[in-house]
């Protein structure tokens, strides 16, 4: 077993299958900078490691990841947290082309970038009770690097019904449409992913590996190009006035202004 080194989240590593645990429960799992830069860190290292064949990643306490912690993000985060380059911004792209098989154990709220990490993983299960949603309109933000990937799984009518109106949906409507694999209590949410995780190291390990890697040619280039540009207006959003304000409105639970800027 390996011990995560990092503050914000947990990395623990069996024989051939990890989990990666988002751990920040006294804020729902929200990510922060040092979190986002922490997970990039993580997946960038786990994509290197020849010995891993599955990859579980789920939150602590009560959800999974609501996206960003706004409050850290209007406050302007600590010297710390000020470190947050583009490249970053690469860790749903790292967790897309992963070569082990990924698994979002979804055990709570899934919002915004919470519900980018489950579109990105090749399995996704699900509690009852967890919600959905492409949130980032609604703060002034731009879901840019899920929604290539999002457009493949479910198609464009539905991809732009979420994407578009930023409303939030329950586990039953993401198994619907495909999002989400199977719907699971929350007291089996874990037992049936490791379930999953050791059916999939009795495959052939090159097979697996070279499969997964042969869907994701089948729009490669496209998403590879994609991909680039969504990490640069990542990047670029923060800077703008609608982000600010739509933050600031949520916080203040009030009516954004928006100026289009």
């Amino acid at each position: 077993m390996t011990p995560s080194r990092f503050e914000t989240i947990r990395y623990e590593k069996a024989g051939a299958i990890a989990t990666l645990t988002m751990s920040r429960p006294e804020r729902r799992n929200g990510m922060t900078n040092r979190m986002l830069c922490e997970t990039t860190e993580t997946l960038a290292a786990a994509a290197e490691d020849p010995e891993l064949r599955v990859l579980i990643l789920t939150g602590a306490g009560q959800s999974f990841c609501p996206g960003a912690d706004l409050n850290v993000i209007a406050s302007g985060e600590g010297p710390e947290e000020g470190q947050l380059r583009p490249d970053h911004f690469r860790a749903p792209v790292l967790l897309h082309q992963m070569p082990a098989v990924t698994i979002a154990a979804v055990n709570g709220a899934a919002i915004a970038g919470g519900t980018g990490i489950a579109t990105m993983c090749d399995f996704t299960f699900a509690i009852p009770e967890a919600k959905f949603g492409y949130t980032e309109v609604r703060i002034g933000f731009v879901p840019a690097i899920v929604s290539s990937v999002l457009v493949w799984q479910v198609g464009h009518k539905i991809a732009r019904d979420l994407l578009l109106t930023g409303r939030v949906f329950d586990a039953d409507e993401a198994h619907r449409i495909g999002l989400v694999n199977e719907v699971v209590s929350s007291d089996s949410l874990m037992k049936r992913s490791r379930e999953l995780a050791g059916k999939l190291i009795e495959n052939s390990p090159s097979s697996v590996r070279l499969t997964k890697k042969l869907i994701n040619s089948f729009i490669s280039q496209a998403l590879d190009d994609q991909m680039q540009q969504a990490i640069e207006e990542n990047a670029a959003i923060r800077q703008t006035s609608d982000f600010r304000e739509g933050v600031s409105s949520f916080l203040e639970k009030r009516k954004p202004r928006w100026s289009g800027q």
